[in-house]
């Protein structure tokens, strides 16, 4: 099923996020994690890239196997210095594979580089355009509420944003972010711009103290106070920090509900118990629409 289908369906949109293994002797480990998430039955499920220097190593076989366990699979896809020639090879093989989303995905700079260069992929926007001509593929791309770290403002990161979607994105998945006032803001700029397709909100679940700067690194979110609280009382205590995490992202969860948002994203870090709370959490805000990927 085509997740485009499943955003506009109505009701509630509830998706997971896993990544897969860097080690092929690690892919029974990434099957189990899938096994357990794919029988609460979400929305759907997103697959990662894997690291620069392993191009989206198994992620097309990570994403097949959530299909045949009769859940909606989205395959993210990189493309900075990517040659044609290669991405055309990966959305053929995930054709053959019966998975028919892609998130389209700059990537992260090669090393050394400040700026993506002239090549045909030097932009997300460009992935998504190759994809849309490819025929078939729903497409997806990122969005980040407080800005991409390159973007020089909200204007010029708003007007990036634009173009991915004027080059044929059906809908847009957002960054974490900590503080829902900035959600509801970027969504408020982004629907004054023009940006009419669905966005998911993206929620991280931080469970360890060690968590926070890496999410800061990773997408520049603001760390609100009541939540650096929480880790400065129980950072190093790992269980009452999972459970105060899980805590955290539920009513993240529940607000964003509360205000007609209804497409949630849940960046799982693979850790199916922390999914699992959260889910049991929701389990009468969200009914049984949760599951409306399921079977397709």
């Amino acid at each position: 099923m085509k997740i485009k289908d499943i955003l506009r369906g109505g009701g509630v949109s509830v998706s997971l996020e896993i990544f897969p293994p860097k080690r092929e002797e690690n892919l029974d480990r990434t099957r189990e994690v899938v096994e357990r998430l794919c029988r609460r039955k979400p929305s759907f499920v997103s697959v990662t890239c894997g690291a620069a220097s392993t191009r989206d190593a198994h992620t097309a076989d990570v994403a097949a196997f959530v299909a045949a366990r009769g859940v909606t699979a989205l395959a993210h896809m990189t493309c900075v210095g990517a040659p044609v020639s290669a991405v055309r090879g990966q959305l053929a093989r995930l054709r053959a594979l019966g998975v028919e989303n892609v998130l389209a995905l700059r990537g992260d700079l090669p090393p050394g580089a400040s700026a993506p260069g002239e090549g045909r992929f030097a932009h997300a926007e460009d992935l998504v355009r190759e994809i849309k001509a490819a025929g078939g593929f729903c497409v997806g791309a990122a969005c980040y509420p407080e800005k991409h770290p390159e973007s020089a403002d909200s204007v010029e990161d708003l007007r990036m944003l634009k173009r991915k979607v004027d080059a044929g994105a059906d809908f847009l998945t957002t960054q974490m972010f900590f503080d829902n006032s900035l959600f509801y803001r970027f969504l408020w700029k982004a629907r004054e711009a023009g940006i009419d397709v669905p966005v998911v909100a993206g929620i991280m679940p931080i469970t360890s103290g060690k968590q926070v700067e890496r999410a800061r690194l990773l997408s520049g979110s603001t760390m609100p106070p009541r939540f650096l609280s929480i880790v400065d009382k129980w950072g190093g205590n790992p269980a009452a920090m999972e459970q105060a995490g899980v805590a955290y992202a539920t009513g993240q969860i529940v607000d964003l509900l509360a205000n007609g948002v209804n497409a949630i994203h849940v960046y799982t870090m693979n850790k199916p118990s922390v999914a699992e709370a959260i889910l049991d959490n929701l389990s009468e805000l969200v009914g049984p629409s949760r599951s409306a990927g399921a079977g397709a």
